[in-house]
Formats: C-alpha cells, sequence, structure tokens
C-alpha cells in the first residue's frame, strides 16, 4: 500500500481526482452547451485528466491485485498461481512502461492541442511529394492514437504533392508527443518522377504550436498586413472560389505570415489565422526570453541538407533519428504511421539533458 500510495503521489492523484470530479459537476449542470467554447475546454481538460488517471489507478490496482495472488501462490505453493503471476507482470511492466512516458511529459503546454503544420523543402517536387507522404504517415499515426484532426490550410504542389498544410490536432497530451516530430525530415530513394530512375534527396519540414487558451500577445493592427484571398480548390489553380474568403496574416514586425483557407467564411478564417499567428508570436517571445533561440532553431534549421532530425532511406530499408540514435530497417512500417519507437526515445533524451 505504501508503494502504491507514493506511486499516486508522483501523479498527484488526490488533486487531479479532485478536478476531475468538479468537471463532471460542471458537466452535469443544465445549460453546460450553451456556451460551446468553454464546454469544448472542459471536455479537452477532462479528457486529458482522464487520460492520466485511468492508466495511474489501473497499474496501482494490478500490482495490488498481484501482491494478493503472490501470497496466495505461496501460500498453496502453487505453480498454476505463480505462472498466472508471472503474466501479470509483464502486463504490469508493460502498463508501467506506458505510464512512465507520462512522467517525460512534463514541459510547458505539453497537455494542450496543438497546430500541426508541413512545409515542402529543397527538392522541387519530389519535395512537395515527400510532404504529402509525411501528411499520410501523420493522418495513420493520428488514427493510431484516437487524435481528432482538422484541416486549416493547404497548399497543393504544381505538379504532385502538397507545398505546405496546417492541420489543428486535438487529443490526449497532442502538443507534447507531437513536438517531438518538430524539425526536418530527410527522404532519399528512386525518386518515380525521375525517367532515368536517379536517387534523389529532398527535404520537407514540420512545425507544432501548442493552441493557448489565453495568449498574452496583443496583436495591434497597424502591426498586420492581412490580405483576403480566392482560394483554388485544386492543383494548377482550377476550380478557384468566386468569394474570396480565404485570409494571409503577416505580422509585420517579426515577419511571420500565416494562411488560413478552410473556414467556410473571411471571418472564421481570420480569426484562425490571427490565433496561430499569436501563438508563433508567444513561441518566438519565449525563445528570447529563455535565450534558446539558437538552439530551437538550429533543431529545425534551414530544409535542406545537415538540418534533418530524421532521415528516411527507402533504398537501403532503413530510418534513422539523428538526434537519438534510434534505427529501423522498415521504413514501411514508419511510414504507415507507426512512430512511438522515435517519440519515447526522443521524450528520454530531453528528460536525459535535463538532469
Amino acid at each position: 500500500m505504501t508503494g502504491s500510495f507514493r506511486f499516486g503521489t508522483l501523479f498527484d492523484l488526490p488533486t487531479k481526482n479532485s478536478r476531475r470530479q468538479e468537471l463532471e459537476q460542471i458537466m452535469s449542470e443544465s445549460g453546460f452547451w450553451d456556451n460551446q467554447e468553454r464546454a469544448r475546454q472542459i471536455v479537452g481538460e477532462l479528457k486529458a485528466l482522464k487520460g492520466v488517471i485511468d492508466p495511474v489507478q489501473g497499474v496501482i490496482k494490478r500490482a495490488e491485485d498481484a501482491a494478493v495472488l503472490l501470497e496466495l501462490a505461496r501460500e498453496a505453493n502453487d505453480a498454476d498461481s505463480f505462472a498466472e503471476l508471472d503474466r501479470d507482470l509483464l502486463d504490469i511492466k508493460e502498463r508501467l512502461a506506458s505510464v512512465e512516458l507520462m512522467t517525460l511529459l512534463s514541459r510547458k503546454n505539453d497537455e494542450k492541442d496543438c497546430f500541426f503544420s508541413i512545409q515542402a523543402g529543397a527538392g522541387g517536387t519530389e519535395a512537395c511529394d515527400w510532404a504529402e507522404m509525411l501528411l499520410r504517415m501523420y493522418l495513420r499515426y493520428f488514427e493510431r492514437n484516437d487524435y481528432q484532426v482538422e484541416e486549416l490550410a493547404r497548399t497543393d504542389g504544381e505538379e504532385a504533392g502538397l507545398r505546405s498544410i496546417t492541420l489543428r490536432v486535438a487529443g490526449f497530451y497532442a502538443m507534447g508527443y507531437l513536438s517531438c516530430e518538430r524539425g526536418v525530415h530527410r527522404l532519399v530513394r528512386i525518386s518515380p518522377f525521375d525517367s532515368n530512375a536517379r536517387r534523389h534527396t529532398s527535404f520537407a519540414a514540420v512545425d507544432v504550436l501548442p493552441i493557448l487558451d489565453d495568449l498574452d500577445v496583443e496583436l495591434k493592427e497597424a502591426e498586420l498586413d492581412i490580405v483576403f484571398f480566392r482560394r483554388a480548390a485544386g492543383a494548377g489553380g482550377q476550380n478557384v472560389n468566386k468569394v474570396a474568403t480565404a485570409v494571409r496574416a503577416k505580422h509585420i514586425p517579426t515577419g511571420i505570415v500565416v494562411e488560413c483557407v478552410n473556414e467556410r467564411s473571411q471571418q472564421q478564417n481570420k480569426r484562425v489565422a490571427l490565433t496561430i499567428l499569436q501563438a508563433k508570436i508567444e513561441r518566438l517571445k519565449q525563445e528570447q526570453r529563455d535565450q534558446e533561440m539558437h538552439k530551437l532553431y538550429g533543431d529545425k534549421g534551414e530544409i535542406a541538407w545537415g538540418s534533418q532530425i530524421r532521415s528516411y532511406v527507402l533504398d537501403d530499408h532503413r530510418v534513422k533519428d539523428h538526434r537519438n540514435g534510434v534505427e529501423t530497417g522498415n521504413p514501411e512500417r514508419v511510414l504507415d504511421g507507426d512512430l512511438q519507437m522515435f517519440i519515447e526515445a526522443e521524450l528520454r533524451r530531453r528528460a536525459c539533458k535535463k538532469t
């Protein structure tokens, strides 16, 4: 029981359970859904709390049951009970490994939903195709982890693939897990766009920003350049919308530019674009405050050779993460959304850097 108490204290379960009960009480009140935005935030917070409480309590319960089984097995000297105990201990070990990751998600905003973007880099059409391959990979990962995804903006490549895309991703510690993917991703393969079947190298960058409820960023009209334009619905510019609902917002002092095209109205697109712009400015200010600009931008860097966090070498059947050294010989599995080994390794690397 003492071990269980300490384990629960590590995750501050009493406080979390108290907050869970408080939120469940709020949700049971009439008129809860009248304020959709507030309701969404509360539902999200409750889901995040359950995502921590339920696994931790599950491990504690399994450990207590195993302790009882151990005593019974010893008293009866029963081989079947000892075999069952071995199976239980393996299950507890797997659950502990999952719970351990939660202790590594301790950075500011790790529990938040996020804006997730992919930008094609050096490599022309090949890079645009690579960006679309990454999109498919991440959509598979989101599906595996029950993340909710909404497309906010997309620019297709001229011949194939996409130049850029921005998504809103909601789910359990979305920012914490997906921040491990921020950086330049390098693809090496025999290009299907090369008639001579030569080996090509191309790049795409992933960026991740937390969706914050309260931003300490004031956007002054005089510092904004906002342009409304018609969105082209297909590659090459065909099927252009007749109404200029898409929005391009530029923060003049920092030069940061954000586009949003997928909402139904001009004002909706503007609101989302300004929210993303605020998040980008907030991160820039935080980096400046922490004097980590060089380090953090070094992690992402230019979208070209030498700055990649991970390489996908398809003809050699190899994917390697250059930050933590994790490597696999099954790129097909990775491109199908199996990223957990890389994310776990990166979380552990970050934790080691803190100590």
